[in-house]
């Protein structure tokens, strides 16, 4: 088949699209089958690769439950979701001309995100029992013009010091080293919970086996999530990872940024800044956060 027939494929394919679609889902389709068959002539495709390739995202939905996303994982191990999200808030940033601090940079939400932490007073301790460092987290929120952000919602999660999330520890494990906190009226949050430790992505799946077929280790850096929001201001979704943790350069989902990686002070017990007499080690961590205005 010649240059011009493969093309052809290609322009009959976009001739099928109806002239009143949706105008932005032509604009993305446009691009993909555009994108997608450019890619096809380039490599010269043959079927049994296309038929692997098939069979993989069939494998990579197939892995997929209720508190398992192996494509949110194939996303971020190939750099989409953090290039999306540095689209969006180079979009946002763009909004909020008069801004005298830079919003918080986003990351990453990563697979284990799970919906409907319990609500708890601040300074609660949500590390309690797990295996890890004990460390206490403070800061402030404010908006890009310096002004506290009070009822702001702080929601985090992260594994335990072993590296593993409250998900993979089976049915009845429940909610682990999850919280959401509101902060003061000045805009201050703090809780306790424990130094994150570094881990590997879920890689007993097919994921997994696109990271090993690439050379490729399946490491994330440690690091705390945290969802910030309150109406009227950008939601954030971002991470705080330790200055001391490995893999800092070489993330597994491309999620590390300057901006997010913090000294963890580590302390040979005593008296914690919350009055809480500490009989063993702990660290502390300090970050004030920015919200965009909403445009």
């Amino acid at each position: 088949m010649t240059q011009h027939e493969t093309s052809d494929i290609t322009q009959a394919v976009l001739d099928r699209l109806a002239a009143d679609a949706d105008p932005r889902f032509k604009q993305i389709i446009t691009a993909v089958v555009r994108h997608a068959h450019a890619l096809a002539r380039d490599v010269d495709l043959k079927p049994d690769e296309w038929m692997a390739a098939i069979q993989f995202l069939t494998r990579v939905g197939q892995t997929c439950d209720d508190k398992r996303q192996e494509f949110i994982l194939l996303s971020d191990t190939l750099g989409i979701s953090m290039l999306v999200v540095q689209l969006e808030q180079a979009r946002r940033s763009l909004a909020d001309k008069n801004a005298r601090a830079k919003p918080t940079e986003a990351t990453v939400q990563g697979p284990f995100y799970w919906a409907g932490a319990p609500e708890l007073p601040l300074g609660t301790d949500i590390g309690k029992g797990m295996p890890g460092d004990p460390a206490y987290y403070s800061g402030r929120v404010t908006d890009t013009q310096g002004k506290a952000i009070a009822r702001c919602c702080l929601d985090v999660w992260s594994g335990d010091g072993e590296g593993e999330y409250d998900m993979q520890k089976g049915p009845d494990a429940g909610m682990r080293l999850r919280a959401r906190f509101f902060t003061d009226g000045d805009g201050s949050y703090r809780f306790w919970s424990i130094k994150p430790s570094f881990y590997p992505v879920p890689d007993d799946g097919p994921v997994g086996d696109m990271l090993r077929a690439m050379g490729r280790h399946p490491n994330r850096p440690g690091h705390i999530h945290m969802k910030v929001y309150r109406d009227g201001y950008v939601p954030l979704t971002t991470h705080l990872f330790p200055t001391d943790s490995p893999y800092l350069e070489s993330d597994a989902v491309f999620g590390v940024r300057d901006s997010l990686i913090i000294p963890f002070a580590r302390h040979d017990g005593g008296r914690a800044p919350d009055g809480r007499v500490m009989e063993r080690p702990y660290h502390t961590a300090r970050y004030d956060f920015v919200l965009a205005p909403a445009a």
